[in-house]
């Protein structure tokens, strides 16, 4: 392959191919069997399996891959903004540019090396993504698959511009679940949240979990660093990750907007649930020279995982 940014480590593998529109693609192996396949069109995770072949994220049966349009489904990066400010397009351009191969990635530290399989990515602003955000930076993705099967991805931003500039951030993960009206999401009680359906109002949640009945479009502020997706009817928990990400979004379009979508079917709504990491209610700020950076990690374990385990996990993290 040539490629210095992707490891091999523990019998981990990495595999090169393209998509049918001749996009490239990496596949990121372990030695249970699970596998992460990423593009190089929005540095997206598209497929996250675990040993046993089953796939655990979700993308429309309708997704259009073909660039300029994003992908419906996987892990899009929402950069340098989240939601529809008027300038650059909703969600910003980083989901719906070509990254390329990065091949001299930073340093991390140790853990984040060791015994996964992992590539390096890199965008920088071309002279028409300047015109509409002008400011100039290097965007470093690392996505890594673990000895367990869990998911890393960690974003490096660095402002290499003469100026300040600020940005909001999210990883848009679409979990595949059972059945919506099974899965309730657990640490978000109590929170302030911005409600998107009513021009992000803020509220307080009163349920001791988020349960979904119909759409919900939230930005929940100032989130715990680990957040639970219970889905009763496969028995199996997502635990989520992050760090330098204060927000999570939950989203699910429900059944009357799925209808509008064109790149998205019409039940499928039953089998998604949007849980992101995210940097929202108060933008990141870059001096000069500064970098941040963003870290998410998803892992599957069985639902008798219970929560006092989830609790001890929390608070060790």
């Amino acid at each position: 392959m040539g490629h210095s940014a992707a490891v091999w480590d523990c019998k981990a593998a990495i595999e090169m191919s393209k998509d049918w529109n001749g996009i490239e693609q990496i596949l990121l192996r372990n030695p249970q069997g699970a596998s992460a396949r990423v593009s190089v069109h929005g540095g997206q995770v598209v497929s996250w399996r675990n040993e046993r072949g089953e796939e655990l994220l979700f993308t429309s049966s309708k997704a259009i891959f073909k660039p300029p349009k994003d992908i419906r489904g996987g892990i899009p990066i929402c950069f340098p903004q989240f939601g529809n400010c008027g300038s650059p397009e909703q969600h910003g351009f980083a989901r719906n540019k070509i990254w390329v191969i990065d091949e001299n990635p930073p340093q991390l530290h140790p853990n984040d090396s060791h015994c996964k399989s992992f590539i390096d990515l890199l965008l920088k602003p071309s002279e028409e993504d300047l015109k509409c955000w002008p400011h100039s930076f290097e965007f470093r993705l690392r996505v890594s698959l673990s000895a367990d099967g869990d998911l890393i991805l960690i974003s490096r931003v660095r402002n290499v511009n003469g100026k300040p500039f600020s940005f909001s951030f999210a990883y848009h993960t679409h979990l595949s679940v059972s059945d919506i009206s099974e899965v309730r999401i657990e640490g978000l009680e109590t929170l302030d949240y911005l409600d998107s359906l009513c021009q992000r109002e803020r509220f307080t949640e009163q349920g001791d979990a988020v349960t979904f009945e119909s759409e919900i479009d939230r930005v929940y502020l100032n989130s715990p660093s680990i957040v639970a997706v219970l889905d009763h009817e496969k028995k199996r928990t997502f635990v989520i990750k992050k760090e330098g990400l204060p927000d999570c979004v939950v989203w699910n379009p429900w059944e009357k907007k799925s209808k509008s979508m064109a790149d998205f079917g019409d039940e499928e709504y039953k089998q998604m649930l949007c849980v992101n990491g995210a940097a929202i209610g108060r933008p990141i700020t870059l001096k000069p020279g500064e970098e941040w950076t963003g870290r998410l990690e998803l892992s599957v374990v069985s639902s008798s995982f219970c929560s006092e385990q989830f609790d001890l996990q929390r608070q060790s993290f």
